[in-house]
């Protein structure tokens, strides 16, 4: 396992991924989540926005002090990138680097449409598969990442043990 500074492999990332899955993602569990993440956002001092998606709906919102209109802008991208390949933005651009290359030079996407940028990771439903995503902009793309994933680590384990 990776350090919160350490850049994670690949197959970490896939790891991550396979591990972060909801039994179901409900209204409440929106609420729930995004509220986490603004708490843990508040405690840290980030300036950051924070956005949950499922199924083309906005079921959560907030702008933190600091955070400012760009971030919604990097929200909307880095999620277009969650519900067009189904994983993680930051796993996206990952895999482009692993081949040598970037996100931007190899897909052929518009980079001011889809940011393959770390702080959107898709929102897994067990039996349903990827059904929306929660995404945070306002740190380093990496820090983005880590916030997002250990939110979900936090909601999920504490899910199960109640």
């Amino acid at each position: 396992m990776t350090t919160p500074d350490a850049t994670p492999t690949v197959e970490e990332l896939e790891a991550q991924e396979r591990r972060l899955v909801f039994p179901h993602f409900t209204h409440d569990d929106a609420w729930a989540l995004g509220s986490l993440l603004v708490e843990m956002a508040r405690e840290r001092r980030a300036p950051v926005a924070i956005d949950i998606h499922r199924a083309g709906q906005q079921l959560f919102h907030a702008a933190l002090p600091g955070s400012a209109p760009d971030n919604d802008a990097w929200i909307a991208r880095k999620r277009r990138v969650v519900e067009r390949y189904g994983s993680a933005s930051y796993l996206v651009g990952a895999r482009h680097r692993a081949k040598g290359t970037t996100f931007e030079a190899s897909s052929r996407l518009d980079p001011d449409t889809y940011a393959a940028h770390g702080g959107s990771f898709p929102l897994t439903v067990r039996g349903a598969g990827v059904i929306g995503a929660v995404t945070v902009s306002g740190l380093p793309q990496l820090e983005d990442h880590n916030l997002v994933v250990e939110a979900l680590h936090h909601f999920l384990t504490n899910a199960q043990s109640t």
